[in-house]
């Protein structure tokens, strides 16, 4: 309909469709995803990779963390610590390989025997481990197995850390957990640092033309990182101390006692509670109260411990469908392999009596494939703006028209 003058009735939806398409197009501009995110999608597909032995699906949870890295990665130098997570995996996998070779223990007669080591006898209070001995194609499949799900674990975690920042994680913590918030921001932040070193030393040695590879550049490269592992500590100290990190802020003595004893007491009827959850002798109610009562207590003593710090945000991170989106696709694949419900939970960890291709099961394999989708929905991270050249008598260089 249109009033007298021609004109056209306003939409009663109009400002609140504008709004909706407004926050969707701001969430889709380039910027850094939330890190709580991030670790909860890791975390997740964490604990789908420890719900299962089935190496398909192993190999299909590294595809999607690869996927998932390659394309939403930042340029920062710790964000390509990825590639040696994956090094590290190899390693794992092969070790573990050689330590059942070497220390037979499980062989039945029914295994394929692959070859034989020498037997070396062990004293009698050894029983029950062999050094040396026939080694079956079971036995080397288990142990490849294993240390493949052990690898899945440990790239998980280097997913988070090549994905978020750990640094910006900490903004989140309440306050009574700061100085616990640091302590693990700074180790999880260890690995990537020492990448991000190992690069740069190796990126000079090619500039300066070192010679020496293999075994003979572990020195030449060694010590720089060492030297420059020291100096980050040192200035992560300097930085801390000017950031008055330690402060007691507002909370006096007795506030900070009564804060110890709330979590203590809070964390001794967690541990009641989740007894008594898991003994079926305790009765329920007195399982779920000692657990409500823990949290309560928990809840209360990091209210009052917060008072200690007193933080300033200049630039808080938003948490927006993005978010929603990738934290949700890593909890439905947790949910879909540990319910073990709509499949076979035999698919799950297949049985190598006898050796058998193992099969894919359809509901999981699509529940993983899900977890891929943060790669779509996470907002593309920012680039660096690039810096024009310029000559040397400060103005920009027009690269367009210079010969080649």
């Amino acid at each position: 309909m249109s009033s007298a003058g021609g004109d056209a009735a306003p939409d009663p939806m109009g400002p609140t469709r504008t709004g909706l398409v407004h926050r969707l197009a701001v969430a889709r501009l380039p910027r850094p995803l939330h890190p709580v995110a991030w670790w909860l999608w890791a975390l997740a597909l964490a604990t789908a990779a420890s719900r299962t032995s089935n190496p398909l699906l192993l190999l299909l949870i590294f595809a999607v963390l690869g996927f998932v890295v390659t394309v939403r990665r930042t340029d920062a130098p710790w964000a390509r610590a990825f590639r040696y997570y994956l090094y590290l995996a190899l390693i794992i996998i092969a070790i573990r390989v050689v330590f059942r070779t070497v220390f037979a223990s499980g062989i039945t007669p029914e295994d394929h025997i692959l070859f034989r080591l020498p037997h070396l006898p062990t004293p009698d209070w050894y029983a029950g481990i062999q050094i040396g001995g026939p080694v079956s194609l079971e036995a080397t499949l288990s142990a490849a197995v294993d240390g493949l799900r052990l690898a899945c674990l440990l790239c998980c975690i280097g997913a988070a850390n090549s994905l978020a920042n750990p640094k910006r994680a900490l903004r989140v913590l309440p306050g009574a957990l700061y100085e616990l918030g640091v302590a693990v921001t700074v180790s999880l932040s260890v690995a990537p640092q020492l990448v991000e070193s190992v690069q740069r030393v190796a990126r000079a040695r090619r500039l300066r033309a070192g010679r020496a590879r293999g075994l003979g550049a572990v020195r030449a490269i060694l010590m720089p990182v060492l030297h420059d592992a020291l100096d980050r500590s040192l200035r992560l100290a300097a930085a801390m101390d000017a950031r008055g990190y330690g402060r007691v802020g507002t909370a006096t003595t007795a506030s900070r006692r009564l804060t110890g004893v709330l979590m203590l007491t809070g964390m001794a009827g967690l541990c009641v509670g989740a007894y008594g959850l898991l003994d079926p002798g305790v009765p329920r109610p007195v399982g779920l109260g000692g657990l409500a009562g823990g949290v309560l207590l928990c809840v209360a003593g990091l209210a009052l411990g917060g008072r200690r710090v007193s933080r300033s945000r200049y630039r808080p991170d938003p948490w927006q469908w993005p978010e929603w989106t990738v934290a949700g696709c890593g909890v439905v694949t947790a949910i879909v392999l540990g319910a073990g419900t709509g499949y076979d939970p035999a698919a799950l960890n297949p049985s190598l009596y006898p050796v058998h291709w193992p099969t894919l099961p359809a509901l999981p394999a699509a529940a993983i494939l899900v977890a891929a989708v943060a790669a779509i929905a996470a907002p593309i991270p920012p680039r660096p703006h690039r810096t024009q050249p310029v000559d040397v008598r400060g103005r920009a260089a027009d690269t367009a028209g210079a010969p080649s």
